[in-house]
This record gives C-alpha cells, sequence and structure tokens, in this order.
C-alpha cells in the first residue's frame, strides 16, 4: 500500500527535506499510499469505543492499537510499515540506524471525537519493554477525509529550547514524520470536526538502539496551555512520579500494548 517506489526514487530530497525543517526535524509527505487502498481502509474503520488513557490532557479522544484485525487493507498497511524495506527508507531520511517496533506499542489507529484535543507533550523516550530502545521517531498518517482548515486539529510542534513552533495541516493520506527529542513538544487544539466525522490518524513508532541511556527514562511529559486549571497543571508536574509509582504497583499499559 505504501508507495515504496516513489519514496526510493526521492530520498535525497526527502533527507534534506526532514533535516533541514524548522523548528525541528520533521518532514510531510503527501499521497504516501495508493490512494484507492487507503480509501478502502478508511470505510473499514468503524467508530471506536476505547477511550485514551491520556484522558486528563486529551479529550474525546479514542485509541485502537490493533488496527490491522478490521480489514485486509489495513493488515496490509500495517505490514508495509513495519517492513524491512520502510525501515531502510527511514534510516536513510533520518541519516540514523532506525527501526518501527514491530508491536507498534503505544500506537496505533486514533480517532478523536467531538471537541477532541491533545494537549502538549513530549512523548516517553525509552521503550517499555526495550529498555535500551530510543524512541527517534513519531510517523502520523492522517485520514481525515475532505479536511478543510476550519475543521482545526492541525498538528502543532513546538521546540522547547526555543519557542519556535509550526501548525501542520492534517488531510487525508499524508504522513507527517516527527523527531522525537527531549524539545520537540506536540499536540492539537479542540477541533470542530462535522457531526459523524472524527480526526482520524494512524500512529507508529520508530527507534534506535543505544548500547548506553542518554538521557533519563521517562514517561510522557505534559505541558498544558497557560489557561489550564491549577489541578491540570499540578497533574502535569507530577505526572511522571505518579506513573512510575503506578507501573510499579500495576504493569505499564503501554507495554501491554493495550
Amino acid at each position: 500500500m505504501i508507495r515504496f517506489d516513489f519514496l526510493e526514487q526521492n530520498l535525497e530530497s526527502l533527507r534534506i527535506q526532514y533535516l533541514a525543517a524548522k523548528p525541528f526535524p520533521h518532514l510531510i509527505i503527501d499521497d504516501f499510499c495508493e490512494t484507492d487502498k487507503l480509501e478502502r481502509a478508511y470505510a473499514s474503520i468503524p467508530e471506536l469505543s476505547n477511550k485514551s488513557r491520556d484522558y486528563a490532557f486529551a479529550n474525546n479522544k479514542f485509541e485502537k492499537s490493533n488496527y490491522k484485525e478490521l480489514g485486509p487493507e489495513l493488515a496490509e498497511l500495517h505490514a508495509d510499515l513495519l517492513s524491512e524495506r520502510f525501515n531502510n527508507i527511514l534510516s536513510f531520511i533520518t541519516a540514523k540506524t532506525v527501526f518501527v517496533d514491530p508491536k507498534n506499542h503505544g500506537g496505533g489507529l486514533h480517532q478523536g471525537k467531538k471537541n477532541s484535543f491533545l494537549d502538549m507533550h513530549l512523548d516517553f523516550n525509552y521503550h517499555p519493554i526495550n529498555k535500551n530502545w530510543y524512541r527517534e521517531l513519531n510517523l502520523l498518517l492522517y485520514l481525515n477525509k475532505d479536511w478543510k482548515k476550519e475543521y482545526g486539529g492541525e498538528l502543532k510542534i513546538r521546540d522547547l529550547r526555543t519557542d519556535d513552533e509550526a501548525e501542520l495541516d492534517v488531510p487525508f493520506n499524508r504522513l507527517i514524520i516527527q523527531q522525537c527529542a527531549p524539545y520537540t513538544l506536540h499536540g492539537y487544539d479542540m477541533t470542530r470536526f462535522p457531526e459523524g466525522r472524527y480526526r482520524t490518524s494512524i500512529a507508529t513508532y520508530a527507534y534506535q538502539v543505544h548500547q548506553r541511556l542518554i538521557e533519563k527514562p521517562r514517561t510522557t511529559d505534559w505541558f498544558p496551555a497557560e489557561d489550564a486549571s491549577f489541578m491540570k497543571k499540578q497533574l502535569a508536574k507530577n505526572y511522571n512520579t505518579l506513573v512510575q509509582a503506578k507501573n510499579k504497583l500495576f504493569g505499564s499499559g503501554t507495554a501491554k500494548n493495550q
């Protein structure tokens, strides 16, 4: 389903675009998949009912980890994203040896319903099971049919070091590859999609093997808006400590790929 030939014929250009992007390395690839197959994949997606675990910082956001079971087109997409051929493309673009997590822990199909939003955040850095896998990339494939600017839901990215930011449109069949680092904030503001339409995406993550840890392992770091409530800001401030305590007692939901 992925247009591998197109990607491989444009590797040099894609690498330059990724490395030179501001405010931090990222890449936009339109028509990432064969359109007819992706439209059939989109048509097979039901309304999801499994609410995101990030409910304190994400409104009306739903997820399905094992999206490949929804139909043959989504199974093909899943296989393409996890393939060695795609790993080689990502490694060339980023100038690093990276690979997609074969079990896609924490990733999957995401569906933002009415008034959905996702506060700005930094993702967890080291894999919940393979402790020396460092998260290098978010791969976000958007499935927003006939998306219009007034629907909102653009991907907002901000460099925590400089506060430089950008807002990236999220139309159908657009892949955004985004660097993950201790400064790569991202999220999206409240959406205004028409009734019965959702902000839909498939999230996949790529890693690099580290022989020694370069950062203290963390869970997600949240950065609520300035006008957020005092309680929400306090929760964000103490989130890592609380999640680590919960994981010791009950295990990691991300590690279980729930």
